[in-house]
């Protein structure tokens, strides 16, 4: 008997008993089902995130901080008892009385001189009261944190001119509020924007809208130019000494967007050198991936574990069919048929078994899966642009397949053991 003729026959008398088999392939459906669409959340959402990094434009940035960020053993670092005060360390004040150790423009000009730095500018927090347009309302407001240089996508406008001009990149939820009929409309707009200072004097900077941006995951607060920063800045320290004002909680570096993981590794080295720590986003986004590859193997868990119940169905249904078929597997013996065909007849129908339960339930899990991800798409996410919570990997959908046909074979060995074990005479004898 040939392969075709095996795989021809395995297919015929997988379905002699239809109920049987049929209950055995739903029970494999369900965990290719459950793992495809798992698979493809994991997908969506990371595609997504890759998306919007690099939409950014900020994949040539470290952003570096000091190496000892917590005294006392804060944030998971060990305790080692108290520090020798340093006079010329500069702090800032965090959270719950905690304090972190600050960078000055010593420490600025110390990591400019490192290898492979092109430039290093201090990341300055300021905190608007409002913003408001002339005559209007008045609307509080937060400042993204985004380093200089970051990109989103705008629904108007074409970014920043340059630099040092104050402008800002306008939330699309801020347009009607401020008085504009549409995001086009508010683009070459001046607003005014409100900040106190440490003594509470108020201070107003004029700034330009130089777009309207897309709401996306890291389009949260408005981002605003360096010259906008610098002003802000500049108003909400006025009045403090050059000590007091020119520490900052860490600083944006920039390097080659041609460097390699090498050259950034030994940024790295040079920076822990120096007592700084640098992480980039690849770094931040690695954290991120991290995690939802966590949530997505507890999912893909569940349904390893529905496979697993699955293969004793296999396993089932493929010895009742042995025991059904003795007389059947005594004939095929006595007329010639060896151990192995008989072992390659029954492991065959497992994996059919598996194929056709592992094929429908991943088919199944994509129909769905697209269905529901355009109805998000279209509705209650549609403020992400291109977010598709569920994207299927051709590749990751063939390896489900894959694996549970191969789970599907394992699970008719024995059957498959015990039918090629099987006495041509005493076969032949079974009522």
């Amino acid at each position: 008997m040939s392969f075709a003729e095996i795989v021809r026959t395995a297919i015929g008398n997988a379905f002699r008993s239809k109920l049987r088999t049929t209950l055995t392939v739903l029970a494999i459906f369900v965990g290719a089902f459950t793992l495809t669409l798992t698979n493809g959340v994991g997908t969506g959402i990371t595609n997504y995130i890759d998306t919007q990094v690099s939409s950014l434009g900020a994949t040539d940035i470290i952003m570096i901080s000091q190496a000892s960020l917590a005294e006392g053993g804060a944030f998971g670092q060990a305790a080692s008892g108290p520090t020798e005060y340093d006079p010329d360390k500069a702090v800032v004040a965090g959270q719950m009385g905690s304090q972190f150790a600050a960078l000055t423009n010593t420490d600025l000009a110390a990591i400019r001189a490192i290898g492979g730095i092109l430039s290093v500018e201090p990341l300055r927090i300021v905190s608007p009261d409002y913003i408001g347009s002339e005559g209007g309302k008045k609307y509080e407001f937060t400042v993204n944190p985004s380093p200089a240089g970051s990109r989103v996508a705008l629904l108007a406008g074409t970014g920043f001119t340059d630099g040092a001009t104050p402008e800002l990149l306008l939330p699309a939820a801020y347009v009607e509020p401020l008085g504009f009929a549409s995001p086009s409309a508010a683009v070459g707009a001046t607003l005014t924007i409100g900040v106190s200072d440490v003594f509470g004097q108020k201070h107003e900077v004029e700034a330009r809208v130089a777009g309207v941006q897309e709401d996306t995951i890291f389009a949260f607060g408005m981002i605003i130019s360096e010259g906008l920063t610098d002003a802000l800045y500049s108003a909400q320290t006025a009045g403090l000494p050059a000590a007091a004002a020119e520490i900052y909680p860490m600083a944006v570096a920039r390097f080659s967007p041609t460097a390699g993981p090498a050259q950034v590794k030994e940024i790295k080295a040079a920076l822990e050198a120096g007592g700084y720590s640098g992480r980039t986003v690849a770094d931040q986004l690695g954290a991120v991936n991290t995690v939802i590859n966590g949530i997505v193997g507890v999912l893909n868990a569940f349904a390893v574990i529905a496979l697993i119940a699955a293969s004793f169905g296999i396993i089932n249904t493929l010895l009742m069919s042995v025991q059904e078929r003795t007389r059947e597997i005594g004939l095929m013996k006595a007329m010639g048929m060896g151990r192995s065909r008989i072992f390659a007849l029954f492991t065959t129908e497992a994996v059919v078994i598996g194929f056709l339960g592992s094929a429908i339930g991943s088919g199944v899990a994509i129909a769905l899966g697209t269905v529901i991800s355009t109805v998000l798409a279209d509705g209650p996410l549609k403020d992400l642009a291109g977010l598709r919570v569920l994207e299927f990997n051709p590749v990751s959908v063939v390896v489900v397949i894959l694996v549970v046909m191969l789970l599907a074979f394992l699970s008719g060995t024995l059957p498959a053991a015990r039918a090629a074990k099987l006495d041509p005479i005493e076969a032949l004898r079974y009522e």
